[in-house]
């Protein structure tokens, strides 16, 4: 009777951990259906354009609702929506870093057309900053500081 017992209670208390498993396992989901890819590629697998996504963030120091705008009604990112001007000014600097790299430092790229090496990249000008600031480096401006008029001014006199 005592071994019957202890059976039930074992298998009970196995059965429970069994479960408690399953329901807090990870469940394999399919990625999201890539929409409004107008500058990568339509082929391109989720993992690397989001992967691509993370870098971008990184390179300005920003998270994804700077360029992608939320639903108001289910609460998400709609990363497919061209709601936000950021998102179309970033298509325009990708774009514009690709021309650069194809003219200037013929990039490698791989199956999907996505660029292995490069001599630019968002972090080239941005590093971490979202509207990197335009500047002349404080040696060039000579002894006097920049000339009357602002950089790019023609000397007095001229």
């Amino acid at each position: 009777m005592y071994f019957k017992k202890q059976l039930i209670v074992t298998v009970s208390v196995l059965t429970v951990i069994a479960l408690s498993v399953a329901a807090t396992s990870p469940q394999q989901q399919e990625p999201p259906k890539l929409v409004n890819l107008k500058v990568f590629p339509k082929n391109i697998p989720y993992r690397v354009l989001d992967h691509e996504m993370d870098v971008w963030s990184a390179s300005l120091g920003v998270r994804c609702n700077f360029c992608h705008a939320r639903n108001d009604q289910t609460g998400k990112m709609d990363f497919a929506s061209d709601a936000k001007p950021e998102k179309t000014a970033a298509r325009h600097m990708f774009l514009m870093t690709a021309k650069i790299n194809k003219k200037f430092f013929q990039a490698k790229k791989d199956t999907l057309g996505m660029v292995l090496a490069t001599g630019v990249n968002c972090n080239t000008c941005h590093h971490g900053v979202s509207h990197p600031e335009v500047k002349i480096p404080e040696e060039h401006h000579g002894p006097g500081g920049p000339p009357p008029g602002g950089p790019g001014a023609p000397p007095p006199g001229k």
